[in-house]
């Protein structure tokens, strides 16, 4: 048999509906000279079955079985790799797919240069919207060689794995295999191939398609979306320790601030988020595991933060889980603070009281955040529901109070509206906001979501509200936070405009920021026939001929 140019190993585990699609992506690689190697983590579904019809189709796959359940990604590459006999390896889960010309194209970069690893783009496609993105763009916008992290530390954000394509001899040179019995393995693992590498090329290819599922149910949600373990921390916790210590036996530990400020920017970012949705209990048994290891973390990598994840940080570290779980549904929104308190020179630190310490001091001061002079359209305010009431219908009365820590609204009444825009046209409804206090406001409005203008052909998605401040000729728009646990509630709307009916859900966004949600579904003829018909009029193609076709009829 032809000796294999690349070794691509598929591992599974439970996984019989998907494997198929990676499998096929493999098979229909451009270059065809390749090994494939299904490598099951001892599935008990019918996994075992559909892997052996698999090899059973083509000569190139070959099925290999562990023992027993390891719980992990990392034993089952490793037994691939005892077994694999190409002299360059590469790696692909079952839930996802290699682009056709992804293994020539990292295979030609390293044919045309003697490098110990080459690398590519990674392409995210959210399965729930299908929407696409790739991963960390600016890391791989260009082709460049690199003799060593060192040339670009930037790239301990790129932790995969699977988006590489490694030269056998290098693994092997530096035994160099990914570690079992731990999760986050791909951060360890591609932490010591930067480290140990003496050259490794990067290309702007695609190279990978990564399937993301946010919504997917916790039982079969990938490790990186079970964050709501408290074992999930630990676990991340633990590998950025394997790694800290790595980098000062391998001699790279001048690369400390820059893996610190990863850990703080990507790692403990996804947690923050989550923050908000997170129990007394959670909290508490976050911080208590969190905690020793921020303090261990370089100041540089937090000054490099923006501010207001760097609030977040310090609540959660100066023992104010409560606090710091408020801050973060500000996180990536610019949503201010609901108050600031000055010391005797002025300066505005988060919260209703002047810290105590200097670390404290130096992580909450908020000055840069201009609260009382940047301009009026990019002023920072908080806007938050504090009572949703249903009403007949599709109708909704929302008690709103805004926060002002600048003080920039003048005493006194102040015009509001609420902004929806479930097609092209907007929906406004005006309200009042009554100062209650300084810097804080408060209103009622009454939305009417039946009169909000769909189009005809209707609109499926989701929307959420803003709140729009006018104030001489000038308006700033912000977004409305909602409570975090009120009850969805669905109606059916059918529009007198003529518009396709709809159901509609009316919800907590459930993540991020917790904004107030709206669900448009169009429902009857609409959703059957009506939408699929002018969502292929709206492809280009149909667009450019159509219009092609008015020009000779003109």
């Amino acid at each position: 048999m032809t000796r294999p140019d690349v070794t691509v190993t598929v591992i599974v585990f439970n996984d019989a509906a998907r494997l198929p699609r990676a499998v096929a992506s493999l098979r229909a690689q451009t270059h065809a000279n390749i090994e494939i190697v299904i490598s099951d983590d001892h599935s008990t579904d019918e996994t075992p079955t559909v892997a052996r019809e698999l090899a059973a189709q083509d000569h190139r796959i070959r099925y290999i079985r562990l023992p027993e359940n390891s719980g992990g990604c990392s034993a089952p590459r490793n037994r691939a790799i005892e077994i694999a006999r190409a002299p360059y390896l590469m790696f692909l889960d079952s839930d996802d797919e290699l682009p056709p010309r992804a293994v020539e194209s990292l295979l030609a970069a390293h044919r045309e240069r003697d490098v110990d690893f080459t690398m590519g783009a990674v392409r995210r496609v959210r399965v729930d919207n299908g929407r696409r993105s790739t991963w960390m763009p600016h890391l791989v916008a260009e082709r460049r060689t690199l003799e060593g992290i060192e040339a670009d530390p930037r790239l301990l954000f790129e932790h995969l794995s699977t988006s590489k394509m490694y030269a056998r001899a290098f693994l092997d040179r530096h035994q160099l295999r990914f570690p079992e019995g731990i999760h986050y393995e791909d951060q360890l693992f591609s932490a010591q191939a930067y480290c140990l590498a003496d050259a490794f090329t990067i290309i702007p290819d695609p190279v990978y398609v990564w399937y993301i599922e946010p919504f997917a149910d916790a039982s079969s949600a990938s490790i990186s979306n079970q964050r709501h373990k408290i074992s999930n921390v630990s676990d991340r916790v633990h590998v950025q320790r394997l790694i800290d210590e790595f980098l000062v036996s391998s001699g790279h530990a001048g690369l400390r601030e820059d893996k610190d400020y990863k850990f703080l920017k990507h790692d403990f970012r996804m947690y923050a988020g989550d923050l908000p949705y997170r129990d007394e209990e959670w909290l508490t048994s976050f911080a208590e595991i969190m905690n020793p290891y921020l303090d261990t973390l370089s100041p540089e990598a937090y000054g490099r933060l923006p501010r207001a994840e760097r609030v977040v940080l310090e609540l959660l570290r100066d023992g104010r889980p409560a606090e710091a779980r408020l801050a973060a549904r500000g996180l990536g929104h610019a949503v201010a603070p609901r108050r600031v308190t000055a010391d005797g020179s002025g300066v505005p630190y988060w919260g209703d009281t002047v810290p105590s310490t200097d670390r404290a001091r130096r992580e909450l001061d908020v000055s840069e955040l201009e609260l009382d002079t940047r301009p009026f359209p990019t002023a920072l305010f908080r806007h938050e529901i504090t009572e949703l009431t249903p009403g007949a219908g599709a109708t909704l009365t929302l008690a709103i109070r805004t926060y002002d820590p600048g003080l920039r609204l003048p005493v006194g009444p102040q015009r509001a509206s609420l902004l929806l825009s479930p097609g092209r046209r907007r929906m406004t409804t005006p309200f009042r906001l009554d100062p209650v206090r300084p810097g804080v406001f408060e209103g009622t409005v009454r939305l009417d979501l039946a009169s909000a203008p769909v189009p005809l052909h209707g609109f499926q998605g989701v929307r959420h509200p803003v709140v729009r401040l006018d104030q001489q000729g000038l308006s700033n728009s912000g977004l409305l936070l909602a409570p975090l646990d009120f009850p969805a509630r669905t109606v059916r709307i059918d529009y007198h405009s003529g518009a396709a009916p709809h159901e509609l859900t009316v919800e907590p966004e459930g993540r991020n920021p917790g904004r107030l949600q709206l669900r448009w579904r169009p429902v009857g003829v609409t959703a059957r026939i009506t939408r699929p018909a002018v969502r292929r009029l709206a492809r280009p193609r149909v667009r450019n001929a159509a219009r092609l076709v008015a020009s000779v009829l003109k």
